[in-house]
């Protein structure tokens, strides 16, 4: 089990690392390619919408074949298209690249939480799924503190070809971990399409815990695409501090995973939801307030914290909505975050041209601390689980 968590944790983080890599460097890409900073944000729509709509058919592949051989084969065509990115000569092209990329990530990050969820217990589940998020944490501190630095030293392109490449370089390394696990493939079946669908939207816990990730996606990560520019108003220009600042999400994170165990023995899972949801309310309205960036710092370290005691309790919930059907529960979960993830530049566009930051931050934080209450009060273990 251990080896299998461990392999799942590296493909995750060498396939995270360019998720909020382009974050930093976004005011370097509408420079260079002769757009908006608006427009150039939605590059991050661009790659979360696609990953979001491919979820349905990705889940149903990785239950219908092999979960770790569509893993692979994502990989090889996000790396390929990643290093692309970098020799784009106008922002169509890169839009359009950042686009294929999304839809095939689609196929690493939720399949890898449903190899875990096939294999380790619900009771040990939650701590297994904290060293998955633990990679994934520590993938996009350093895709987006590195970004940073890249593209002050080199350029945003840079960023890109680093990405890319470490991408194809993990690939490389876990494919003989992929053929020892021994996966045996399933068979090609569009009958058990509708029925496992069914079974997960059944489950009067799905609303909750996809309605819960849409919300945080739309009103937590939709601001991430706009911090360098509010930094920029705010008289701090330098790529690598956006980098550092949204970095410190990623750290509140690996905070999050070496304290996870703990929390739950201590406090339990719902007041940890309620915990996590007041907290990213509250940090939003610390972004509102322009503060310098160490603060900003700071306050994104308590954010991931904050995001991760809400969002790794629903992930728990997500895997035993169908068991039989958890490629599917855990794409349709990825689903709804990255449809929120695609909204949220959108929103948070639309609320800083018309209202300003301050009112559409505050809007944020009360849909943040709202729905850490309502997961509190829905989602509930039922008394007994089956692994």
């Amino acid at each position: 089990m251990s080896r299998i968590l461990n392999l799942m944790a590296f493909v995750i983080f060498a396939t995270t690392l360019f998720m909020r890599s382009v974050d930093p460097v976004i005011p370097q890409i509408a420079k260079d390619m002769n757009v908006t900073p608006t427009t150039a944000a939605l590059l991050s729509t661009g790659f979360t919408l696609p990953y979001a709509l491919i979820q349905p058919v990705l889940g149903a592949l990785a239950d219908m074949f092999s979960k770790t051989r569509l893993i692979a084969l994502c990989m090889f065509v996000v790396g390929i298209t990643t290093l692309a990115c970098g020799l784009a000569t106008n922002f169509e092209t890169l839009m359009a690249l950042r686009v294929v990329a999304g839809i095939t990530a689609g196929g690493v990050f939720p399949i890898a939480l449903a190899v875990a969820g096939d294999r380790v217990p619900v009771q040990q589940r939650q701590v297994a799924i904290g060293r998955l998020l633990f990679a994934a944490m520590t993938g996009n501190l350093l895709g987006a503190s590195g970004a940073g630095v890249i593209g002050d030293l080199v350029s945003w392109r840079g960023v890109f070809f680093a990405t890319g490449a470490i991408d194809l370089i993990a690939l490389a390394v876990a494919i003989p971990g992929f053929r020892s696990m021994e996966e045996k493939p399933g068979r090609f079946d569009l009958s058990t399409l509708i029925p496992n669908y069914r079974a997960i939207f059944s489950n009067p816990m799905a609303k909750y815990c996809f309605g819960a990730v849409f919300v945080e996606a739309v009103f937590l990560f939709g601001v991430f695409p706009y911090m360098a520019g509010l930094l920029h108003t705010e008289g701090e220009v330098r790529a690598s501090i956006a980098g550092v600042v949204i970095a410190g999400f990623g750290i509140g994170g690996v905070i999050y995973t070496f304290m996870v165990a703990w929390l739950l023995a201590h406090i339990g899972e719902n007041r940890l939801m309620a915990a996590g949801g007041m907290a990213m309310g509250f940090c939003l309205i610390v972004i509102a307030l322009g503060l310098p960036w160490p603060v900003e710092f700071a306050n994104f370290m308590l954010l991931g914290f904050g995001f991760y005691l809400l969002h790794g309790c629903i992930q728990v919930y997500v895997t035993e909505l169908a068991p039989s059907a958890r490629g599917s529960a855990t794409a349709a979960h990825s689903l709804f975050f990255f449809l929120g993830q695609a909204a949220g530049p959108v929103v948070y566009g639309i609320g800083l041209n018309s209202v300003g930051v301050a009112p559409v931050l505050l809007v944020g934080a009360i849909a943040l601390a709202a729905t850490g209450w309502v997961c509190a009060l829905r989602l509930k273990r039922p008394s007994t689980v089956q692994a």
